[in-house]
């Protein structure tokens, strides 16, 4: 899962965006000599802020993420098979999580997988997941620079992360792990149903996500309210996966 930090992404100066982007490509003879601080002869100025403005958008672009990661792996893969073509052909999808509820579904569904396959007995034992990453860390007194930091309930003047508690969500999804293997007893307790109603989301829908995720949705996930802001700033009339947000209840 993936969090876009547009606002940071957009604060960029230009010499930033241009920095960010030779740390990743070449970039091209203009762009190495803003780079440098040599002077833009004004006929190239607008060739030069056109490029800016299409490297600031790309570096805030999963899409575009995913591109550059699969690009080298595929022309590995095809070396060593001695062929051609598309690599994760109709693999690569993208889901916006529209709020707190969705995010975390999503995350627990995630991490749960090893548990659910039969791969791992508890989350913190689940091999390539981020809540094992959070746990080793967290015995350390450490926190995963590379993973959203959990802060804890909403407040003024947050830093950014997820606006949950660690601990809280350690325990809804271990809770929820037990749940659903079938060879461990367990059952949501009342802590657990508290952190629930927090988001609004009935446990029996909670326990519904985090088993079908992948099959219940594929598109936006979110409220209604979120669900009708996103198509209404993409400009689209029609709101696709209603019923699936209204049916889950999320509110």
């Amino acid at each position: 899962m993936l969090h876009i930090d547009i606002e940071t992404a957009n604060n960029w100066s230009d010499r930033q965006v241009v920095e960010q982007w030779h740390k990743l490509f070449t970039g091209n003879d203009l762009t190495q000599r803003f780079a440098k601080g040599e002077l833009i002869e004004v006929h190239y100025v607008s060739q030069l802020k056109h490029l800016i403005a299409t490297y600031r958008s790309r570096l805030s672009d999963i899409s575009w993420f995913m591109r550059c990661l699969n690009e080298p792996i595929a022309r590995q893969a095809n070396m060593e098979d001695n062929c051609t073509g598309h690599f994760w052909e109709g693999r690569f999808k993208s889901q916006a999580l529209l709020d707190e509820a969705a995010l975390l579904a999503c995350m627990a569904y995630v991490e749960l997988n090893p548990v659910r396959a039969k791969m791992a007995s508890t989350p913190e034992h689940s091999d390539y997941t981020s809540i094992q990453l959070r746990v080793n860390a967290a015995l350390k007194g450490e926190q995963p620079k590379h993973l959203l930091a959990f802060i804890g309930n909403e407040r003024a003047q947050q830093p950014k992360g997820i606006a949950f508690s660690f601990k809280d969500y350690l325990e809804l999804v271990d809770e929820t792990g037990r749940v659903i293997r079938e060879d461990k007893r367990g059952a949501m307790s009342k802590r657990a149903e508290n952190i629930l109603q927090r988001l609004n989301l009935p446990a029996e829908n909670w326990l519904k996500l985090t088993t079908d995720f992948g099959k219940l949705f594929r598109g936006p996930v979110g409220s209604l309210q979120e669900l009708d802001d996103y198509y209404t700033h993409l400009e689209k009339r029609r709101r696709h996966f209603a019923s699936s947000c209204q049916h889950l209840q999320f509110s």
